[in-house]
């Protein structure tokens, strides 16, 4: 079966055993949105579910929960948020997931929404403000973006012989503007240059990659799902032309990649989690202000160090939440 069949089966056909199980109980239903995958998301799911326990919900118990995947097409979204609007869940979450958070808002303006993202939510217009988000929408924010300057400057201490870095970028996303001028202020401010490369398609990962190779540098990939979902590939790419890599999570460390730093997403998720259980129970998003997740993660690969010939600064290795060897 094609993409596309399968995208277009789990927006309509799903519905069925919903409505088969719907008949059978009472339970409130959510409804999870995301861009990616089920198993690219296994350990944030497993958060978010911690989150909703700690709310009094265990899904199969008091709470079910409807997963509709876009598998890494943000354009499918669109449909299957409306899909959901169709089976009138109690709640929409779209968390670690940017492009499902926008959907879900124009999908409807009645369903509560909980959404977790990495960009400040004002900017994006999912809410008007922080304190008082109004209308249907809530959920928690990591400013993930806001870190680039951050992780730039960290970068500058694993590789501190390069004066030139890239930053591969997926331009239809909504979180680049903001990464990229924090990024472009940061790099002004430690005096380095800064190269974007535009990547949103695999072959234009490819091509962000041989550029880098023409270019030499080291490379930033900016937080995006789009990314997220290609992380092998991007793994591979950096690994095989022995480019050294800083990524937002720690997910593409342990795949292999050289170096991550950001706000911890298991984090977003367990809160998010936590907001969705306080909804179903009866509490109104606008009078839930949006959170900010205050949890950071390090995490460091140093058998990937030594293969591209790096030394890890103590200092790094200090402040790392996590050292794979």
């Amino acid at each position: 079966m094609r993409r596309r069949e399968f995208i277009a089966l789990n927006a309509g056909a799903a519905c069925w055993p919903f409505a088969a199980r719907a008949q059978q109980s009472a339970m409130p239903v959510i409804g999870f949105l995301h861009s990616g995958s089920p198993d690219q998301n296994v350990g944030r799911l497993a958060a978010y579910r911690q989150g909703l326990s700690e709310a009094g919900f265990v899904e199969g118990r008091n709470i079910a929960i409807e997963f509709r995947w876009s598998e890494g097409r943000n354009d499918a979204l669109a449909a299957l948020a409306a899909g959901l609007v169709e089976l009138k869940v109690a709640v929409i979450v779209a968390v670690a997931s940017t492009a499902a958070a926008l959907a879900a808002k124009t999908a409807t303006m009645t369903i509560p929404i909980v959404f977790g993202v990495g960009a400040d939510p004002v900017e994006l217009g999912l809410v008007p403000s922080l304190s008082r988000p109004a209308g249907n929408v809530t959920g928690v924010t990591s400013l993930n973006t806001d870190l680039a300057a951050k992780r730039l400057a960290i970068f500058r201490e694993l590789v501190p012989g390069s004066a030139h870095y890239l930053a591969m970028v997926n331009p239809t996303s909504p979180l680049t503007q903001p990464f990229v001028r924090d990024l472009q202020a940061g790099a002004a401010k430690l005096g380095l240059s800064m190269e974007i490369l535009p990547a949103s398609t695999d072959r234009e990962i490819e091509t962000a990659f041989d550029e880098r190779a023409r270019s030499g540098g080291a490379l930033m990939v900016a937080p995006d799902s789009f990314f997220y979902i290609r992380r092998a590939q991007i793994v591979a790419l950096a690994l095989h032309g022995a480019v050294p890599t800083i990524f937002d999570v720690p997910e593409y460390v342990e795949a292999g990649g050289l170096i991550s730093y950001g706000s911890d997403y298991l984090d977003v998720l367990r809160l998010a989690g936590i907001y969705t259980g306080r909804i179903v129970k009866g509490e109104k998003p606008a009078d839930l202000p949006v959170v900010q997740s205050s949890k950071f993660a390090m995490t460091i690969n140093l058998k990937t160090a030594k293969a591209l010939g790096l030394a890890v600064p103590p200092i790094l290795l200090a402040q790392a939440d996590k050292v794979i060897e």
